[in-house]
């Protein structure tokens, strides 16, 4: 076998193998709303993480851009202290040493134009001394109504302009809009500025683990494929729990609430996941023409008073600690209607779902924090047991923990041990931090790196977006003629409105 070359490449090495490493090339990171939760907490502990596991050049910068007299210096102790906290991998003096000469910060607020041209010279700057190529993603960590600004500034100073063999990219963090006209307008906005191929809007629930391995489960083993259908498969059930309140987000979170907040993204997104035939590939058109498919045929009820529900937490017992009501919480107005709690029925009208609901949930102040995915399987159509022998028996389910716990439960009925025929539930667990020596990214790891590659397969697109806001649009409608949201105590599962739901089909919801 001949040396290898000087430059340490491998020619046995295939460039298209998805086993290797993704390693960006040439690039930088600008992040609008800096100093906020957002980016302390992910955003900048993630590009360490990056940096750490070397999937970052060796000139990667980054660059603040917020309304604080900071000099450099005080933003690099701003990140320093960021990854200290918030890191996932260990504090390596090197690898922060390396990534701290390619940060900068550019002081100004989002109308000023001054600060704009200073964002610029600072790009260029980053050019010469980092080598960044003129590849440049612009992070928009802010309010959903500083976007149009924002965008428009990009544009107006250049700083979207990619020259020949250089990019940039927008990188747009969820709401997409409060409805489907809002939508609309924010993505004509956007696109008169970034072409489709140009802009990622983050879903962070699409750059987790085990989210992902709904498609390696589905499409890498034929023992599931065959009955994923309605032929066998009952009803899907998938939830988003949290055990906290709305803690110091009133003034974006009323008016908003729990149904525009997850279920229009996340939890549409993971409905998609779950019931999308097999894509071509897994490219970002392939995969974002199944996702549509799926949305495009999803029905909503016609009686939506009995197949919706929406709720607000009571003051009630959480972690052994009393906790206030929605109603009493700072900022809120003691009239708000807004939902803290959202169940949903829908089906999906094509062949292989005719038939099949799909209910989804969200809420705060429930029993515990868990996101997951349960495919709930028909009864055996014929039983020769006796009643008494499987009276403990559930129904056979396939469950997607998303998190905290990341990982795949099988359940199914097997004998209890003894001279009698007893069947009782039992389960199989696939959990990610046992099988793997490994520990998975962050999602916001995965996606940051996939904006920088330009792989846009985890981020959904306007199509997809706009599509949820059709979906949900009616029932928000409905729920602003029809009363207020049902009250439920913290730390319980939700209303009781939402029991009946289900129990009225002979079904009930699955308690993690």
């Amino acid at each position: 076998m001949a040396p290898h070359s000087g430059s340490g490449a491998n020619p046995l090495r295939d460039p298209a193998d998805r086993r290797l490493p993704r390693i960006a090339g040439p690039s930088g990171l600008v992040i609008f709303g800096v100093t906020g939760d957002l980016s302390r907490k992910k955003l900048m502990p993630a590009v360490y993480d990056l940096a750490n596991r070397g999937l970052l050049p060796p000139g990667f910068s980054l660059v603040g851009f917020a309304r604080r007299e900071w000099q450099h210096e005080d933003f690099a102790q701003e990140v320093h202290d960021a990854v200290k906290e918030h890191s996932r991998t260990p504090f390596r003096e090197e690898v922060w040493q390396q990534l701290v000469q390619g940060m900068r910060f550019v002081q100004g607020t989002f109308d000023d134009d001054d600060a704009f041209e200073r964002l610029r010279d600072t790009i260029d700057e980053l050019d010469k001394a980092q080598g960044t190529g003129g590849n440049f993603a612009f992070y928009l960590s802010v309010p959903p109504r500083s976007f149009p600004v924002v965008i428009q500034q990009l544009k107006k100073h250049g700083l979207a302009d990619q020259d020949k063999g250089s990019w940039r990219r927008a990188v747009i963090e969820k709401p997409f809009g409060h409805d489907l006209k809002s939508a609309e307008d924010l993505n004509r906005v956007v696109h008169e500025v970034f072409a489709a191929d140009q802009v990622f809007r983050i879903d962070h629930y699409l750059g987790k683990e085990t989210v992902q391995n709904i498609l390696a489960l589905r499409f890498a083993n034929t023992m599931f494929e065959p009955i994923w259908n309605r032929s066998f498969v009952d009803h899907v059930q998938i939830t988003m729990a949290e055990d906290i309140g709305i803690g110091g987000r009133a003034g974006y979170y009323d008016g908003i609430g729990a149904a525009r907040d997850v279920i229009q993204n996340h939890l549409l997104q993971l409905m998609a996941l779950t019931a999308m035939e097999e894509p071509s590939s897994f490219s970002a058109d392939a995969l974002a023409a199944e996702k549509e498919k799926v949305l495009g045929a999803v029905r909503l009820p016609k009686d939506l008073g009995r197949n919706t529900v929406r709720g607000q937490y009571a003051e009630g017992w959480q972690g052994g600690e009393k906790a206030v009501g929605y109603l009493q919480e700072d900022g809120i107005d003691p009239q708000s209607k807004t939902d803290t709690y959202a169940a949903i029925k829908v089906e999906v009208d094509n062949r292989r779902w005719a038939g099949v609901p799909f209910y989804l949930r969200t809420g705060k102040r429930l029993g515990r924090r868990v996101t997951e995915i349960a495919v709930v399987f028909q009864r055996a159509p014929h039983s020769p047991f006796d009643q008494t022998a499987t009276e403990e028996l559930g129904q056979n389910a396939i469950v997607f923990r998303v998190q905290p716990d990341e990982g795949v439960t099988v359940r199914f009925g097997s004998k209890v041990p003894g001279t009698s025929m007893e069947i009782r539930d039992v389960s199989m667990d696939f959990a990610y931090g046992e099988s793997f020596t490994e520990s998975s990214p962050e999602a916001y790891e995965r996606l940051i790196l996939d904006v920088l590659l330009g792989d846009s397969n985890l981020f959904p697109r306007t199509e997809e977006v706009e599509l949820s806001w059709k979906i949900l649009d009616p029932i928000e409608r409905y729920w602003d003629k029809h009363g207020k949201p049902a009250q439920y105590q913290s730390g319980t599962w939700g209303p009781v409105e939402a029991d009946e739901m289900l129990a009225r089909e002979g079904r009930s919801w699955r308690r993690p």
